[in-house]
């Protein structure tokens, strides 16, 4: 849009000029408030020099050697009882029912709890030094005129604050130097890479020329912001006032950066906040305008980048910014920042001079004690997975026995974390027989493992080993992830095999969840693949054989890095405090190795070139293979918020199958929305027997359930299950489940 002299535009000079006028009175009526508070603030310091003076830290004692061991603390002298914490009535636009209140005069700071609340004011910490109260000459305590600041009491007192920052720098020195001292054999950091394989410098490049050749689209990006700032310096203005003025710009109710009260309840914090979001907005706004004329790719990686930029630079990860971590290292006295010290130098030692941010307490858990417990024994196992039986949980089960396929990408046991949540433990105690495949965590000898090696030395071992374990000539499959995309190869290129083993089964079923097989658009995970990223990933695996597991997570935290990094970054770090043990978030950090051929196979052969949705485009084991071949009943799960495997485009295989398919799209995301049990009563799940060829249209006519989609899977599984019968006891065991490969752990 260009600007006119239209009067009904209000981009207009004419209208500018008005919006202008009305900005400049705005100023100048905040400017002249600022001018008042802050005479009232000096007259306050000034009438409270004296009180401010024996509140200053004792002298500081000569500095130890770095190698002395620290001192104990608290490090200041005993002093007499400790003076009450000020106290006032609460005023609008105050953070906390308690303000400081400076006296006009040397005189004794009031007591007077406030009438308004009934909140009590933060303790002051218990190791700064304090003085009791004095009386005035008269033995009366005089009648002080109040001065009330605005700012909250942890914010206003500077003799703390000076104790606090010394105890910060004085623990932070000798925690930093005994760091250094366990690890002087850390390796060095990594440098930067002289190249950008990403093209990010140059897709920003891209879209500066674009702005500087069309000026007045950032002309009108920057009206339209400076109006949004007018509107956020009205709202404060009048909330500094008394004013209860709702924000001109609020977070989403799923944004958990700004639930801390303070930062709607006190004016300065809802003010940094909404200036935040403001930019944010447009930012994000103004870049995605300007890159639909670019090529998909690089307007989604502008879109991706630009994302991780403005979320590194939210006002709630900084702790002179953070309301909540500013209270904390007050009331705390300094502990906040050193507990968030030592996190910060163990997540630095446990990741050998790298960066590896906990996300759950992991002395919580145990693989095999409380986390994969369902009962059952290893049946098989070869240089690329163990096969668990698990024990039955029913005097009889259905004839058909059932086969589970996981990724690779990370371990089985996503599927078996604990009995409440066990999606494994459930397919058990409905009276299915099941195995479960537990891959190797990938090393050197891995490395020329390509991934139709997955089908022949996995999939295909499996199925036989169950044949000949229950004798039975039909199986069910089902594939997780990448073990859907798996199982979707495994059936095509057993129908275009010219000879295909005879001692296997037939398939009965086969369920995907959440797997993709059309790569078209596979969501954010596609910023990271192209020609040149690919190659510089090949480079990196060739020199160990694998793709390192660290970087592997790294990646698909960054498309969740609000939840997934910065909010640890805030809790362990700023705040100071350990992670809550969480079994799905200890399941994500416990990352694999993934073969270098098979890797290099993936990203290039179906993320890049999408060669397995296109008829006979691709070869597993010299036999080209066509999904459009596969007459499989078939059960397909997305769902709807999944960033890895979106549902739009798993929904693709619904045209491309043969046999008869039920579609359901459960909420939440990738795990979330998979591992949800009846019993949590969570989330729900939409079903539509009609399969259009637009996922649109099979959403706009389905039908919403509430709860688990485990049940409405177990009855349709029912139909092709066979008959009842006796159980079947795990037998010849190697070990007890959940099995030794499991227990590798890489990270």
């Amino acid at each position: 849009m260009t600007i006119s002299d239209d009067d009904s535009n209000p981009k207009s000079p004419r209208n500018l000029s008005s919006s202008m006028d009305a900005i400049a009175a705005l100023r100048k009526a905040m400017e002249d408030r600022l001018s008042e508070m802050r005479a009232k603030a000096t007259a306050a310091q000034e009438s409270s020099k004296a009180k401010v003076e024996s509140l200053q830290p004792p002298p500081v004692a000569p500095q130890p050697s770095l190698s002395a061991p620290p001192p104990a603390y608290p490090p200041v002298a005993a002093a007499t009882a400790p003076t009450p914490v000020p106290t006032a009535k609460k005023i609008p636009g105050a953070s906390i029912p308690t303000t400081y209140v400076a006296p006009t005069s040397a005189t004794p700071v009031s007591t007077e709890s406030p009438k308004a609340s009934t909140a009590s004011a933060p303790s002051a910490p218990t190791n700064a030094a304090s003085e009791k109260p004095t009386s005035g000459k008269s033995g009366k305590k005089p009648e002080d005129k109040k001065t009330e600041t605005d700012i909250p009491l942890y914010m206003y007192n500077p003799a703390e604050w000076s104790r606090i920052l010394f105890r910060i720098a004085d623990r932070g020195q000798h925690l930093v130097q005994a760091f250094l001292d366990r690890n002087k054999n850390l390796p060095a950091t990594k440098p930067f890479p002289s190249f950008d394989p990403a093209h990010f410098g140059e897709a920003f490049f891209g879209l500066t020329n674009r702005l500087m050749s069309s000026p007045e689209h950032f002309l009108n990006a920057s009206l339209s912001l400076w109006q949004g700032y007018a509107r956020i310096w009205q709202t404060a203005f009048a909330r500094m006032q008394g004013s209860d003025t709702p924000d001109a710009f609020a977070p989403a109710q799923t944004d958990k950066r700004f639930q801390d009260e303070e930062w709607q309840r006190n004016w300065l914090f809802d003010f940094i906040k909404q200036i935040y979001l403001l930019s944010a907005q447009q930012v994000q706004s103004l870049v995605q305008k300007e890159a639909a004329s670019l090529d998909p790719k690089m307007a989604k990686k502008l879109d991706f980048y630009t994302r991780q930029m403005v979320d590194a630079v939210s006002p709630s990860n900084f702790w002179m910014t953070n309301p909540e971590v500013l209270r904390t290292v007050f009331e705390s006295g300094g502990e906040s920042v050193i507990k968030g010290l030592e996190n910060l130098l163990e997540d630095l030692e446990r990741g050998h001079g790298e960066l590896r941010i906990s996300m759950t307490d992991y002395d919580a858990f145990t693989v095999g004690k409380n986390l994969a417990t369902t009962p059952g024994k290893v049946v098989f196992q070869n240089e690329l997975f163990q096969l668990i039986q698990y024990a039955p949980l029913t005097p009889t089960v259905y004839k058909t026995p059932y086969l589970v396929m996981p990724p690779w990408i990370n371990k089985y046991y996503i599927l078996d974390l604990r009995e409440k949540n066990s999606f494994i433990r459930y397919l058990v105690s409905q009276g299915h027989t099941v195995f479960c495949m537990s891959w190797v965590n990938a090393d050197q000898r891995h490395k020329d493992t390509n991934f139709d090696d997955y089908i022949t030395s996995g999939s295909l071992v499996a199925m036989r080993e169950i044949r000949r374990i229950t004798n039975e000539n039909t199986i069910n499959m089902l594939g997780y992830c990448i073990g859907g995309t798996m199982l979707a190869s495994t059936l095509a290129y057993l129908k275009a095999a010219p000879n295909p083993p005879a001692d296997l089964p037939k398939v009965g079923t086969a369920t995907y969840l959440v797997a993709l097989t059309d790569f078209t658009d596979p969501g954010d995970i596609s910023v990271f693949i192209d020609e040149d990223q690919i190659r510089n990933i090949e480079a990196a695996m060739s020199k160990k054989g694998y793709l390192d597991a660290a970087s592997l997570a790294t990646t698909f935290n960054m498309l969740r890095a609000n939840d997934l990094i910065w909010s640890f970054v805030v809790n362990n770090y700023l705040l100071g405090k350990e992670p809550m043990p969480f079994d799905i978030l200890y399941w994500n950090s416990d990352s694999t190795n993934l073969p270098c051929k098979m890797q290099s196979f993936y990203l290039r052969e179906m993320y890049l070139a999408n060669k397995l949705i296109k008829p006979n485009g691709l070869m597993m084991k010299g036999v080209p293979i066509d999904l459009r071949q596969i007459d499989t009943p078939t059960f397909m799960l997305s769902t709807r918020e999944d960033h890895i495997a979106p549902w739009k485009s798993t929904y693709a295989a619904t045209q491309i199958y043969k046999g008869p398919i039920k579609f359901v799209l459960a909420a939440s995301g990738h795990i979330a929305g998979v591992v949800n049990p009846p019993t949590s009563n969570k989330y729900g799940h939409w079903t539509n027997d009609n399969l259009p060829a637009s996922p649109d249209d099979w959403f706009a006519g389905a039908t919403q359930h509430s709860g688990s989609w485990w049940p409405l899977w177990i009855d349709w599984l029912k139909t092709y299950s066979g008959e009842q019968v006796q159980a079947r006891q795990p037998q010849n065991a190697i070990e007890d489940a959940p099995g030794s490969y499991v227990k590798v752990r890489v990270v």
